[in-house]
């Protein structure tokens, strides 16, 4: 089968068009979180996710009518652990991703155990995006994409500088609190593209590999957007022609580009 047929399919065009706007919200986002040191704040909502997907399923439900509002609320809650109590962010992240997971294994247990649906979850069915997923998905991430336009100049002081953005007038907690949800929302999208066990993937491969080659901040940005919507889409167009798992495919690219752009940083180091 031709590439170019692939986009006769709808599935593969609903496909293609979520995983490019959630893969450019994840990569993004990345660039600030890896900068601020708070990569793993990805995989702690990650397995916030998880529990809100059993209790959403318990339900019956739709997942994200419950996951977007309770992985809200889990990132604020990180925020103030760390504002509030003697905890660094890691800790904070460690207690609400270990709430969030036990939780998520006693709904499943309490509905009957793990099922099909939960497991799809797990690990990603970006083929299986429906019409209405592709709307909810396009306008969330529109709302995301807008949100780092409209802070930008405040997020890039905070991320480099919070001590000076304070002192020059930012409202830091404010541009800290925007950051979090942000980061909860395209979590909460992206377990349809990987899925929960590998949503952190999304957010930090692509950031990190930007930083790799790039020359500064916007670039990297830049860099990063762009490096995230090549994996998805080589990453879904070579896990259907294989017929093997899409969202362990879009990460298994994203380490190769990882790689490929760590070793010309070497190289150009060397020359």
């Amino acid at each position: 089968m031709d590439v170019v047929d692939l986009l006769t399919y709808g599935f593969m065009q609903r496909a293609f068009i979520a995983g490019c706007l959630i893969a450019g919200a994840c990569s993004i986002l990345g660039v600030f979180l890896l900068l601020r040191r708070l990569s793993l704040i990805g995989d702690g909502l990650a397995h916030v996710t998880f529990g809100s997907v059993a209790l959403a399923l318990l339900l019956h439900t739709h997942t994200l009518l419950v996951s977007i509002p309770v992985v809200l609320l889990s990132s604020v809650g990180i925020f103030k652990l760390t504002q509030r109590s003697r905890l660094y962010g890691d800790a904070a992240i460690g207690i609400v991703s270990s709430l969030g997971i036990a939780g998520g294994v006693l709904i499943a247990s309490i509905s009957g155990g793990f099922n099909v649906d939960l497991f799809s979850y797990l690990f990603g069915n970006i083929l299986s995006v429906s019409e209405n997923e592709l709307i909810i998905s396009g306008a969330l991430c529109v709302l995301v994409l807008a949100g780092i336009v409209l802070f930008f100049q405040e997020l890039f002081a905070v991320t480099f500088d919070e001590e000076t953005a304070r002192t020059s007038g930012i409202d830091a907690d404010t541009i800290n609190i925007v950051l979090v949800l942000l980061t909860a929302l395209t979590v909460v999208l992206a377990m349809k593209v990987v899925g929960i066990m590998l949503i952190s993937a999304l957010l930090i491969l692509p950031a990190a590999t930007a930083l790799q080659i790039s020359s500064g901040f916007r670039s990297a940005v830049m860099l990063s957007a762009a490096f995230g919507v090549v994996s998805v889409v080589a990453g879904i167009t070579v896990s259907f022609l294989c017929n093997i798992p899409s969202g362990a495919t879009i990460v298994i690219v994203n380490l190769v580009l990882f790689g490929v752009a760590a070793g010309a940083r070497i190289l150009w180091g060397r020359s």
